[in-house]
């Protein structure tokens, strides 16, 4: 599959989702239809897994890394391109690895994911998307079962089964988050069942494939109303990560990499390009965006909406906590956003929905780079993508809040 011929299903596709919303939310679905429509989102996955990754070559990294660590070695301990790792090589390998010069980014779960996928299929994409596959079946019975739970309408499943971004992203280009979304769905499950300790595990599990879990400890801490409730779930989450990270530590740098990532990657990110127009220096406009978002994050978490049920207002931060992280973030790849269509089933926003649609048009940064070598990001894509998102966001915000002025003025 070209990259050309990519780009147009995705955005076409993308396109065809938010319709398909539209009747979701405007028509009642029997059960009967909305599994057989699950389903059909399984065999797209199933058609998908033989395809070659188009979008990104992310995977061969994975792969990579699984492939040191079948040889007993510190996937953190050197970049693909250092000469100790010679013995390593095959004829893609490293060789098609982006920035083979750089040590891995990737927390020591998802190294561990990805070892397993070596040793499925050895330097072939297939075992890692049989992994991601088997991850997303249980990441669709997570939602199942907090649907059923908070008997939420069962057709609402639909906006995570037909998502275009999940299939895209996941089952034709192989990104490692579809691992760590199916961890943050049951840690939330769990809090919601009472199980409060499973959710904090889970939570630190799902952080030691990408560390976007751990928004969710700051949302718990303030949620929870006991002082010991509020340790365990600080204490438990990142002891999880750190006995993932301890074994690696001793023989690598597991955060080197990672932090100069933090420091330099920018892309697709609204209120930082924006930002660095005007201030023009990375590292300031970087802390600009940190300091905007840790103001807006902690209103959002610290904020009490007594008029709403509890478990809804708890499910709405969660949400506008993720969605707010982007917004401030300098880098916003299309995959990252599958953290927010977790959500949508259990808050379905028209932001978010709309969100997870428009970020296929990215795939016009990806087509210049195939075509010239050249990684350009476009204005007319940025605002095309974000002016509809926040406007969605701030009317959703407003109406909120007057539907809970409301509520309370009938209360009195």
């Amino acid at each position: 599959m070209s990259i050309i011929i990519y780009s147009i299903v995705y955005i076409s596709s993308a396109i065809v989702f938010m319709l398909v919303c539209g009747l979701i939310f405007k028509y009642e679905i029997p059960s009967k239809v909305v599994f057989s429509l699950v389903a059909v989102g399984i065999i797209l996955r199933i058609v998908l897994i033989p395809i070659q990754p188009v979008g990104s070559d992310d995977w061969y990294r994975y792969i990579w890394d699984g492939k040191v660590m079948d040889e007993g070695i510190n996937p953190y301990r050197y970049a693909p391109a250092n000469p100790a790792l010679a013995q390593l090589r095959s004829t893609i390998l490293p060789s098609r690895i982006n920035h083979a010069d750089m040590k891995t980014i990737y927390p020591p779960l998802a190294e561990i994911l990805f070892y397993a996928a070596y040793k499925i299929d050895g330097e072939s994409f297939l075992g890692l998307k049989l992994l991601l596959f088997i991850f997303d079946l249980a990441t669709i019975l997570g939602i199942f079962l907090i649907t059923n739970k908070l008997v939420l309408n069962l057709k609402n499943i639909l906006i995570y089964a037909l998502c275009p971004l999940l299939l895209f992203q996941f089952f034709v280009d192989g990104h490692a988050d579809g691992f760590g979304i199916a961890l943050l769905v049951f840690s939330i499950f769990f809090y919601l069942d009472d199980k409060k300790v499973m959710s904090y595990l889970f939570i630190g599990l799902s952080a030691s494939i990408k560390p976007i879990s751990l928004i969710l400890v700051p949302v718990l801490f303030f949620h929870e109303k006991s002082f010991r409730e509020k340790i365990k779930v600080v204490i438990m989450s990142l002891a999880i990560l750190a006995l993932f990270y301890l074994p690696f530590i001793f023989s690598g740098t597991p955060f080197k990499a990672l932090a100069t990532f933090s420091e330099n990657w920018t892309f697709n990110g609204i209120v930082f390009d924006l930002l660095n127009v005007f201030i023009k220096d990375n590292q300031r406009t970087r802390m600009i965006c940190g300091i905007l978002f840790v103001i807006f994050y902690l209103r959002t978490i610290m904020s009490h909406h007594k008029t709403i049920n509890t478990v809804e207002s708890l499910l709405q931060k969660i949400y506008v906590s993720i969605f707010l992280l982007y917004i401030f973030s300098p880098v916003v790849h299309p995959w990252y956003l599958s953290w927010l269509a977790i959500l949508l089933p259990l808050v379905p926003r028209w932001s978010g929905i709309v969100y997870v649609s428009l970020i296929s048009l990215t795939a016009f940064t990806v087509i210049n780079y195939r075509s010239t070598g050249v990684w350009k990001e476009y204005l007319f894509v940025l605002l095309l993508e974000y002016v509809p998102v926040l406007a969605l966001f701030v009317y959703e915000l407003v109406r909120n809040d007057r539907s809970s002025e409301k509520t309370a003025v009938l209360q009195q």
